[in-house]
């Protein structure tokens, strides 16, 4: 009875197919520009029997067959009487629901924010945008407007060029991690490409540890290493400025002028103060002058025991 069962809703599928491609066809006689317009779309390859018709996406429309002038089509992704993001986005999903890539589209962003699938994909077209490296950002950039900005900095990564797009860090469809990250984390997207960050290290720095845009804009950044700021700024956010050759650089520390510090009455910052001190390591320098390593360390010597720097510093 099972085998009997299959046979006969193979039966019906075929017929169904049928009808849907028949009534399809009239749909063809009057828009025939679409049908040359997605010649080379995926959903006109018509030896393909998962092809879908006019009927899978729009309804059987008989209304609208029958006189166009006073009937749309039952089912519209665009203009007036058009289906809301998600309503729409069900048409689609009732074929692409068992690719994977959708397995977490009901939990994304895009469908939270009621964005349908045609918001981004074109049908009636030869390539879609969307899916070529080339002109994928510029559809992203129709609702992502601050992207568009930073991807165009002077550091950043190669979008421009078409090398990368969105979709190589960001998983559109749906994704488990932050952002709709590809991977579970920030930290292991970008361990994608940039492995040799992965550690683990003997001596590891915590922000990278937890998360590279704590120092990192991905998108882009007029700083080089696309860094939200400018090292020393960047490092004191977290760190407390050096204290070095005996001249601070903060109210309370040594050598600041008055009335910072009490009986102090002109500043030790002098032409002939020994070149080292808090000042002129904030201008022109940077705190990887000296430690170099700020994603970790390997560095296994004791530093007090052997005369090298404390490898829990950062040095190399």
């Amino acid at each position: 009875m099972a085998v009997v069962g299959v046979g006969l809703l193979a039966l019906g599928g075929g017929a169904r197919a049928a009808k849907d491609a028949e009534a399809s066809a009239v749909c063809v006689a009057c828009h025939e520009q679409h049908q040359q317009q997605m010649a080379g779309h995926r959903h006109s390859v018509a030896a393909d029997p998962r092809t879908p018709t006019c009927v899978s996406c729009h309804g059987a429309s008989e209304k609208h067959a029958g006189d166009p002038a006073e009937a749309k089509p039952d089912k519209r992704f665009k203009g007036q009487g058009a289906l809301r993001g998600n309503d729409a986005s069900a048409i689609c999903l009732a074929c692409h629901e068992k690719d994977a890539r959708q397995t977490l589209w009901a939990t994304s962003a895009h469908p939270s924010a009621d964005v349908a699938c045609s918001a981004c994909h074109k049908s009636h077209v030869s390539q879609d945008k969307v899916l070529a490296k080339s002109s994928q950002p510029a559809v992203c950039y129709t609702c992502h407007q601050g992207p568009r900005t930073q991807v165009n900095l002077a550091s950043r990564h190669p979008i421009a060029e078409g090398r990368m797009t969105c979709a190589d860090c960001h998983a559109v469809h749906g994704s488990a991690g932050p952002k709709l990250a590809r991977r579970d984390s920030t930290n292991d997207t970008c361990y994608t490409c940039h492995a040799e960050k992965r550690g683990p290290f003997v001596h590891q720095h915590q922000p990278v540890t937890e998360d590279c845009a704590s120092c990192h804009n991905p998108h882009g950044s007029s700083i080089a290493g696309m860094l939200k700021a400018r090292a020393p700024i960047l490092c004191q956010q977290c760190h407390t400025p050096h204290v070095a050759g005996g001249v601070g650089a903060l109210g309370g520390q040594p050598g600041v002028f008055p009335p910072a510090v009490p009986g102090q009455f002109q500043s030790e910052v002098t032409a002939t103060s020994s070149g080292k001190n808090v000042v002129n390591l904030w201008q022109a320098r940077s705190c990887m002058n000296c430690h170099t390593q700020v994603h970790g360390s390997n560095n296994p010597a004791s530093g007090a025991l052997l005369g090298n720097p404390t490898p829990q510093f950062m040095f190399r």
